[in-house]
């Protein structure tokens, strides 16, 4: 009776620590989950390019975000480009810094900004500078881990750069920098949205589905012999 409890607690167990281990999850079909930022990436950083939308990927910003806006991917329809929102969570902080205490420059790790937290904090790939103002080697993309066409060089955030709204917040992959970029200028956009895809729609894999249905017959099982013994 003792083994028969202590084995779903050991697999539940089990399932727990994976999942906490890992951030990005694919689900297949170019979809890969963030299950920090709870946020649903395209495998592909450069799609609009792939894809035959545009001949190289780069675009201005209205331009981009008309592109994501209009994207149908995976079946869903609801794709967007990168969100940011001040580091400090209240207001934006306009200076620059290394350190990733305000909100342009470098070694950015807050969650609040979707592109710098990916870039640092899920790929590992590091900036420029250190945190101390200190120029440091094997900087800029590294790292793609699950993805594929990350670009070094300059990706688009859906959100206007408030001081000039000539501009809207960028981030350089190809040095880790968090700044305000003129929307007319042509540069590279990852399509993101928000959410978890349909887990339903990822098949188990066998042995897991085998065990876990032994396990359900066993709890069925556990469940007659408590009611019958009432």
């Amino acid at each position: 009776m003792k083994n028969k409890i202590l084995i779903p607690f050991a697999l539940a167990g089990l399932c727990l620590s994976g999942a906490s281990q890992a951030a990005l999850i694919d689900r297949g079909g170019g979809l890969i989950y963030d299950d920090v930022l709870d946020v649903t990436w395209l495998q592909d950083a450069n799609y609009a390019r792939t894809s035959g939308y545009d001949a190289d990927g780069k675009m201005n910003w209205s331009a981009a975000n008309t592109w994501a806006a209009n994207l149908s991917y995976g079946g869903y329809d609801d794709w967007r480009l990168t969100d940011v929102s001040p580091v400090n969570g209240s207001s934006f902080n306009y200076n620059y810094s290394t350190d990733g205490t305000t909100d342009i420059g470098y070694n950015i790790t807050s969650q609040n900004s979707e592109m710098a937290y990916m870039f640092h904090e899920n790929l590992g790939n590091k900036s420029y500078f250190d945190t101390s103002g200190n120029s440091q080697a094997g900087y800029g993309v590294t790292n793609m881990d699950l993805f594929i066409n990350l670009e070094s060089y300059v990706y688009w955030s859906a959100v206007e750069y408030a001081p000039n709204t000539n501009g809207a917040w960028a981030f350089y992959t190809y040095g880790g920098r968090q700044v305000g970029y003129y929307k007319n200028s042509e540069i590279y956009s990852w399509a993101v949205r928000s959410g978890d895809v349909t887990v339903s729609a990822v098949p188990l894999p066998g042995a897991v589905w085998l065990m876990a249905s032994g396990l359900l017959g066993l709890a069925g099982l556990r469940k007659k012999t408590v009611t019958l013994g009432a």
